[in-house]
This record gives structure tokens, sequence and C-alpha cells, in this order.
């Protein structure tokens, strides 16, 4: 996309860790912005105030497969002349106004690790509308070749990134399955958000008109302790657990707060030397860096259901639901006895 070593790159501060430092592989800045409390995606009033004449890209997480309002993502990328990466590793099968997410903005990745809707152990896949722009990823995969080009002949300075052909076998045989496996997860993902809905202190995220497919990378929802009589988020997870329902807070902490980040400005790993002085120059301190949405996210609110949860049938959905009623009803019970251990 033409992001080099200086550039700066706006990133949710709300996502995995490996949306940020792709962006500093190449010695480029990756700089946080907060997410939107209603749908964990990045929120663009937040990336507007980071803008600058260093700014190149914008990196869109689909977070738990839900689209991010690619409208006005790509509005904003036009009125700052910037590029479109879509990290679209949790939205398999999602779609923005009938078109798959992953393709929308400039390119886009998804991820074939072990956790996701479609898996291989590792790898991923990239994609593009842009012919050029194909052509040089191939490329940058694939040791420099170019397509009917002689094979000895590198064109990049690149690596070897291809996945093995028998990690493509096992996933070939997966694409089949997975327009059935998304339209059976966002039925049961309906019954979930219809039943937790009548639960005081959940919030569940919005679906916008646009979104015409929603994949489930996880099912997730915020969780207010105030509703629940007081009851720590810790302790609500460790009653649906015990109710038979695997589910956890998700991240620790927001991208920023890895020591990765932490120590970059004061106490950088040798081979992060040059990346610490261009922050340091710049005065980009991650220790200084707040996004408060994140932050709650990760300290008190959200809850994530896995999505292996949503092929199951439809009489287990309701279970989750009555799982969580029963935390409901047994609050008090339920923080007393966290305020006793305590």
């Amino acid at each position: 996309l033409g992001v080099t070593a200086g550039d700066e790159v706006i990133v949710p501060a709300y996502t995995f860790v490996a949306s940020a430092t792709a962006v500093t592989a190449i010695n480029a800045i990756p700089v946080f912005a907060d997410v939107e409390p209603e749908t964990a995606n990045i929120d663009l009033a937040s990336a507007e105030k980071l803008v600058n004449e260093r700014t190149k890209a914008i990196m869109l997480v689909h977070f738990a497969g839900l689209p991010c309002d690619m409208d006005k993502a790509k509005a904003f990328a036009a009125r700052h002349n910037l590029r479109i990466i879509e990290d679209a590793c949790h939205s398999w099968g999602s779609q923005w106004n009938g078109k798959g997410t992953g393709a929308i903005g400039d390119i886009g990745s998804f991820s074939f690790q072990f956790s996701k809707n479609i898996t291989a152990a590792e790898g991923g896949i990239i994609l593009t509308d842009d012919d050029e722009l194909a052509k040089i990823a191939r490329s940058y995969t694939h040791v420099g070749r170019m397509e009917d080009k002689p094979w000895y002949d590198h064109y990049l300075l690149s690596g070897n990134n291809r996945m093995t052909e028998f990690q493509a076998a096992v996933l070939q045989a997966q694409m089949d399955r997975l327009p059935a496996q998304t339209l059976k997860r966002e039925e049961n993902a309906a019954i979930i958000d219809a039943g937790l809905a009548t639960i005081p202190g959940l919030c569940i995220p919005p679906r916008p008109a646009a979104v015409t497919r929603r994949s489930y990378h996880m099912y997730l929802f915020r969780y207010n302790a105030e509703d629940f009589g007081g009851l720590p988020r810790a302790k609500f997870l460790e009653a649906l657990n015990a109710e038979g329902v695997p589910c956890s807070g998700g991240y620790l902490h927001p991208v920023y707060k890895n020591p990765c980040f932490q120590d970059l400005n004061d106490s950088p790993r040798p081979e992060d030397k040059a990346l610490s002085n261009l922050c340091n120059e710049r005065g980009i301190h991650y220790t200084d860096v707040e996004c408060p949405a994140a932050e709650k996210f990760c300290t008190d609110e959200m809850v994530w259901l896995p999505h292996r949860l949503l092929l199951d049938e439809k009489q287990d959905m309701e279970q989750i639901v009555e799982a969580v009623g029963k935390i409901h009803k047994h609050q008090d019970e339920l923080a007393g006895a966290a305020g006793a251990k305590s």
C-alpha cells in the first residue's frame, strides 16, 4: 500500500496484538484509536484526532465478525487520503451491503489460526479487488516471483510466506461448509440476542441495516455489574462457566498496554531501537495513551462466548440464556459470597 518506515497507521486499541505489530514489522508506527462502546469497532471520531501528514492508512478490525461501518470508513479515508486495511480475521462470511468483508477497503486479510471459524492451524489469506495490489501481494508471499516470469527471477525483496499444500487441502474442504455454518451461527445468535435482551445489565452490539450477513468469531456482550447487584465481572464469568457455558472476559488490556509497546520508548530491545527513536522524536509515548472504552471493556465489561457454541442446537442457545438468567436471579447470593471471600 506504500506504507514505509516512519509512516503512521491508525489501529484500534481493542484487538489482537498482531493488528499493531504488523505495522511495526516495517518500522511504521501504530497509533491507537479508541473503539465504539456499542460495537467494539474502531471509533472514527477518535481516529479523526490522530490524523496528521504522516498518516498513510487506517486499519479496520471487524470485531467478533460485526462489520465496521464501511460507508463512513471509506468517506473518512477519502477525506484524509488514506488507504484502508481490513483486519477481517473475525469476519468470515460477513457482508456489508451484500459485499464480503476483506475486499471492501484497499486490501484485507483473514486468519486460519487454530481458533478461527475456518482453520488450518496457522496461515492466512489476503484479499483485494485491485489487480496491481494482488500481483504485489502474491509476489511478497512467493519469494518475489511474478506470474508468467521465469521461476528463478525474483522482482521484490521478500520471503517465502506460503502455506503448505496440505493446509490448503484442509481449508478447501471447509470452504463448502462455511455458508451453512455462517447462517446457523446467525440464527443461533439471534436466539441468544432475544433472550439476553430481557435480562437487565447486558448490552448486545446493534446490527446496522447495511450488515447483510454477520459471521461470529465470538458472541459478545457488555456486562454492567450494577444491574447484577454489584457482582464483579470475574464472578459473573466464574458462575457462567460453572453453569456449563464456556466464556471469558477477552483481552486483559488494550493493545498499547502490552509490554512490547509500554517498554518501546525507554527500554526497547536492540532490534526495536530504530522504531523507538522515531516514536521518541515525535513525542509518541505509548505509556501516555488512553482509550477509555477499550480499557473499560478489558477491566469490567466485555464477555466473550466462543463461536463453536453457535453451531449447537436451538435448545442449547436457550440454555445459555437460562444460565445467564439464573445468575441474575441469584445475584445477591453470588455477590454476598464474592464479598465474603474478598
